[in-house]
């Protein structure tokens, strides 16, 4: 799978895009103007016939993604309204395949037994799982005087199981000989919901951290009691409200707190687009998954400084089969603009992600095509 690191200006999608709003448990961030920068509607503006009310919940790291593509629909598509949920991954899985919503965003692929469960839910048809939403995850922290910090993926793994506890550690202070570190005790904080963003980063930590994580990679994060919050604005508002605070969210919502940057190989790298889109390009998919199904196996223990292994791609997960047309056609349309060149640089623009290439769009289109009703 490729992905593409060149920012380019979206092109008008074929099919109809549309609106899309939020509901009350929304994105925090605003939507955007849907204008031109020359004050004209945008290319997304076409004639549509779709209309009626599409659900979906899930991934809270998608939300900056989600308000950028509903700013997107919004004037190409006024009868329709989509309505996205921001509960965490492990809540939008349990939705979707309880047949709440139509469709699914989450931080990590489906697994082996919620695919079977899935697929009974679209009426035993395939599942779609498309990695729409390409991402760095920043370890993220908050102590004065401090801006950046070089840590190890093992000396990580061992501030989150609590076995370095000190900002001056020699673990610590040793990968940052420039750095003031105070005699001030850390205070991990942790995802309280079942995540996505906690199973990229558990399995990064197990993958690249050596012994410094013992624990198996979980949505759930495996160590009980601490400090925790729920969901990516609630582990950011934690973060920025204590002094000695780390945590690790989706790059895009950083803003001003200190971030590390993880050792790759004999270098240490900031967490960047480019070397997100760079590790999934070298991803394969994982096997015995249906021809719609593009889940990836991220290579987490890459020693290749132009790479960043502490990635999450973020799916969007639908049926190629719905009880209705109305259903399918909202589906299919909501997707199309989700993957198209357009939708993809608004989100980069938005949240920093690595949009897709134009061969990977052109395999996920064909599944999106391949949508239908089953009556």
């Amino acid at each position: 799978m490729k992905l593409s690191r060149i920012s380019r200006v979206g092109t008008a999608v074929a099919v109809g895009a549309l609106a899309l709003t939020l509901t009350a448990c929304g994105s925090d961030d605003p939507v955007g103007d849907t204008a031109g920068s020359d004050g004209s509607a945008s290319p997304a503006a076409a004639e549509s016939d779709l209309s009626g009310e599409l659900n979906g919940a899930g991934s809270s790291a998608q939300g900056a993604a989600m308000d950028a593509w509903r700013a997107g629909f919004q004037s190409a598509n006024p009868d329709v309204t989509v309505n996205y949920d921001p509960v965490g991954s492990g809540g939008g899985r349990t939705n979707f395949i309880k047949g709440g919503t139509a469709f699914a965003g989450s931080d990590a692929a489906l697994a082996d037994d919620e695919l079977t469960d899935a697929a009974t839910r679209c009426s035993d048809s395939d599942v779609i799982e498309i990695p729409v939403y390409v991402s760095p995850i920043a370890v993220v922290f908050n102590l004065d005087g401090v801006d950046n910090l070089n840590l190890d993926a093992a000396t990580i793994g061992k501030i989150f199981d609590g076995k370095i506890t000190k900002w001056n550690d020699k673990a610590i202070a040793d990968q940052n000989t420039d750095a003031k570190l105070p005699d001030l005790a850390i205070t991990p904080v942790h995802r309280s919901d079942e995540s996505g963003t906690t199973e990229n980063f558990t399995e990064y930590l197990k993958g690249a951290g050596a012994d410094g994580w013992p624990y198996d990679p979980s949505g759930d994060f495996p160590i009980e009691g601490g400090q925790s919050a729920k969901g990516t604005s609630g582990i950011i508002q934690t973060v920025e409200g204590g002094q000695g605070t780390i945590s690790y969210a989706d790059s895009s919502q950083a803003g001003d707190l200190g971030t590390v940057s993880i050792k790759v190989g004999d270098e240490y790298v900031a967490h960047n687009p480019e070397g997100a889109s760079a590790i999934v390009d070298a991803s394969p998919r994982v096997e015995g998954r249906g021809d719609a199904d593009f889940a990836l196996e991220i290579d987490r223990t890459s020693t290749d400084p132009s790479t960043y292994p502490l990635v999450l791609a973020s799916y969007d997960i639908a049926c190629t089969t719905y009880e209705d047309r109305a259903t399918a056609d909202l589906v299919k349309g909501f997707l199309t603009y989700v993957v198209s060149e357009e939708g993809q640089q608004a989100a980069a623009s938005a949240a920093g992600s690595a949009p897709i290439s134009d061969e990977f769009r052109a395999e996920a289109q064909k599944a999106i095509d391949a949508i239908s009703a089953k009556s």
